[in-house]
């Protein structure tokens, strides 16, 4: 809880943050907003926030080209049907569906979803109902969809013809989800991997959202293990003429439906990979906050650079006459209004919003109501991401310290978490948890063969004797006294025996590309010292 006072003599009585949710609430409303509303920042970026966007569970965006298998992703997340759900190679899914929790099972229409205050989509009425009517909520009791929500949307396709027929901005509305959602989910179909120009289009309105995104190569068990390694690299040199950032979005690849593997030759790497998404999806709802105050802070860092824009442009116009001929100049010479400010205010290039289309957006205002700077609105946003933010970060950690197993629960999650069908069960190290034989005794004759040739001392070898034998793994020393660890099950700084098979066995599992566990597990406990 936190409490501070403004920065003038005139104290206020201290604002108390039972949640980061409430703070940042609080804080958007008496700082951010008054500055967005004085320059209009929502007619050019985004709409006002409310209540429902600080307070909705985590959300995950899907999106792709037709038959990439984005509700089929869905339905294999949750293993039930959702309502609306259709399915098939053309083109099914005609409009954006929210699936979402509900008591009971049923339809929400675009319409009535926009005047719903307990939902965060009221601001999408400004699409229209073109868009309205291509919308829905599916509501259903389902356990995953108690931690998160999922947003499904229409297959995108080639051609200008479904462009121009949706009757609504497809890539605006998608930008407007992205602001909000915690996971983008760009999904591709291992046999379609051509990116259409909407799909271009999309993509690019993804930009300054790339750290929410993800890529799913999906159906690849329908192909060789040759073909995967030269669709893996088509589908990487594709996106890198696309999204343009340094770092290389993480692909997960696999078939992701409850069906059987066509070609289970690459198992072992589906396998890998779904676990690795599952648990990028299941650390939503953990990290949920963070994402609202990262999208805060980004969304404050745009309005201050909008309004230094708008204010620049007003100090630039004639009081009387000519306004209209200054106008065309000031939106025609827009990029060294932007060199200027960046020079002036010390802002990052990449602060800055999109000069086309920023110069686009101007074409259609009125430029004398443009408000000139405002100081006291400025100074209360610098203070909030300066003082303010900085106290609620720590309210953050706090409540996630409070909520350590807050994770995705129930569908497809539960079954890969435990027993024999977990990732790696039975494998590495794991191996022999099931068997009534300590696992380590079928190599240990050879082992004793090389424990007897470094003359141990009453039936024990040193650590430096050992050594000179580990170090023929060829594996750094960090590991090596990891395994030592785990190998001196008595802690008395020589191995027996049996103590020196099991570190020949972690040898062996670690060459074979296992990672070595944190403690040694019941079952690779030497028979000798169980039970001591």
């Amino acid at each position: 809880m936190f409490s501070w006072a403004n920065k003038e003599g005139k104290r206020k009585d201290p604002e108390l943050f039972q949640t980061v949710s409430d703070g940042l609430k609080r804080l958007y409303r008496s700082k951010l907003f008054p500055l967005e509303d004085a320059y209009r920042f929502h007619e050019f970026h985004s709409p006002a926030l409310e209540d429902a966007d600080f307070d909705n569970k985590p959300m995950v965006l899907l999106v792709g080209q037709y038959s990439t298998g984005k509700t089929t992703f869905i339905r294999h997340l949750m293993e039930q049907d959702f309502p609306g759900m259709r399915i098939g190679p053309e083109p099914t899914t005609d409009s954006f569906i929210a699936v979402m929790y509900g008591d009971q099972e049923g339809l929400v229409p675009g319409n009535a979803l926009v005047v719903d205050p307990k939902k965060p989509f009221r601001k999408l009425n400004a699409f229209g109902n073109a868009f309205l009517n291509r919308f829905v909520c599916a509501q259903m009791p389902n356990p995953v969809l108690e931690s998160i929500s999922i947003i499904d949307t229409p297959g995108i396709l080639s051609g200008e013809k479904q462009r121009i027929s949706r009757g609504y901005d497809f890539a605006a509305v998608l930008e407007w989800f992205a602001e909000r959602v915690d996971r983008i989910i760009l999904l591709f179909d291992a046999h379609k991997l051509d990116i259409s120009d909407e799909f271009s289009e999309v993509i690019r309105a993804l930009k300054n959202h790339e750290d929410k995104m993800r890529v799913v190569l999906n159906k690849a068990d329908q192909i060789g293990t040759q073909q995967l390694m030269r669709v893996y690299g088509a589908l990487m040199w594709s996106l890198g003429k696309i999204v343009n950032t340094p770092e290389v979005i993480r692909v997960y690849i696999g078939s992701f439906w409850a069906q059987p593997l066509l070609v289970p030759d690459n198992r072992k790497l589906f396998e890998a990979e779904e676990k690795d998404l599952f648990q990028d999806i299941q650390g939503l709802p953990r990290n949920a906050a963070l994402r609202k105050l990262n999208d805060l802070i980004k969304r404050a860092r745009l309005a201050k650079v909008h309004a230094y824009i708008i204010s620049a442009l007003k100090k630039e116009m004639p009081n009387m006459f000519g306004k209209e001929n200054k106008k065309k100049e000031l939106i025609a010479n827009l990029g060294d209004i932007y060199a200027k400010i960046e020079k002036e205010h010390q802002i990052s290039p990449g602060d800055f919003p999109k000069l086309s289309k920023m110069q686009e957006m101007l074409a259609g205002q009125d430029f004398s109501k443009f408000q000139s700077m405002k100081p006291k609105l400025m100074e209360a946003v610098e203070d909030m991401l300066s003082n303010d933010i900085a106290k609620l970060m720590t309210l953050v950690r706090q409540e996630e310290a409070a909520m350590p197993s807050q994770v995705v629960q129930g569908g497809a999650f539960e079954g890969a978490m435990n027993g024999p069908f977990g990732h790696g069960y039975g494998e590495g190290a794991g191996e022999g948890i099931d068997e009534l034989e300590w696992i380590v005794a079928r190599d240990k004759p050879t082992y004793d063969e090389i424990f007897y040739t470094l003359s141990p001392v009453n039936g024990k070898v040193s650590g430096a004797m050992a050594k000179k034998e580990m170090v023929k793994s060829k594996l750094p020393n960090t590991v090596l006294g990891k395994i030592w660890k785990l190998a001196d099950v008595d802690k008395d700084g020589f191995l027996d025996d049996e103590e020196f098979a099991l570190a020949n066995h972690l040898i062996k599992v670690k060459l074979e590309g296992h990672e070595l566990p944190s403690e040694l597990p019941d079952h690779l406990v030497p028979p000798s010292k169980r039970g001591q």
